[in-house]
This record gives C-alpha cells, structure tokens and sequence, in this order.
C-alpha cells in the first residue's frame, strides 16, 4: 500500500541538509508520497511536523545541530529530540530522528547519510502489523 511521508528538514547547514535528504531518499521506495519541507531550525522541525500530523503515514526530522561555545546547542537538541518524541508517541505515528548533533563541521559532514536510517526505522515501524 502507498504510504505517504513528510520530510521536514532544517537546513540552515546546506551542504549537510542536502546529505541528509539524499540519503532518506535512496530508502524510500519510489512508489509513495514524499514530501519535502524546509525550515530555518532543527528547533522549527516538531512544529511543522505537528501542524501535519494527520496528512501524512510517517514523518522524518533531518538536521544538523553543532556544537558552539555556548549551552545553545544542548537546549535545541534536547528540546528537539523531546517534541519529536512526544509527538510520535501521542500521535502513535512513527518519526524518524534525523537531527545529528555534531561537535565540528567535519563529524556532520561525516555523517551526512545518517538520512537513511531516519527511513529505515520509520519504514520498519509503518510496516508492523
């Protein structure tokens, strides 16, 4: 059955964010709904994923959080991974946590096909029965 999944990803890195997405869309198959958008923030993922909770079978959150020489990074990542958290569960609708949380630009570049296993895990969870 044709599936339909929301890509919401903060692409504030570029270069990082366009990784990302590549990667999910390798995982995907073809033959569902994909749709792709684009925020400032990882801190601005959660709410645009809420705001389409009841459009879409399964959600992925990509991004790239790193670490600067203040706690701003621990805040967004925390609260981040939190609000996705919470609306997975009480949405009971699976998202895939794509945010990688780097020290440096060369970890995040990296890990710029962690991507796929954003798909992979929300592919396994839409495919329970």
């Amino acid at each position: 059955m044709k599936k339909k999944y929301l890509i919401v990803v903060a692409d504030y890195y570029k270069d990082i964010a366009e990784g990302l997405i590549k990667s999910a869309l390798k995982v995907i198959p073809k033959k569902n709904i994909i749709k792709i958008i684009k925020v400032p923030g990882a801190f601005e993922i959660p709410v645009t994923i809420s705001k389409n909770l009841k459009k879409y079978d399964g959600f992925l959150a990509l991004g790239c959080v790193i670490k600067g020489q203040t706690p701003h990074f621990d805040f967004i990542s925390q609260a981040s991974t939190d609000a996705i958290m919470k609306l997975s569960i009480d949405s009971k609708k699976p998202i895939g946590n794509g945010i990688i949380t780097c020290l440096n630009m060369a970890q995040a570049r990296a890990r710029r096909k962690k991507g796929a296993e954003a798909a992979d895990a929300v592919i396994s969870v839409l495919s329970q029965k």
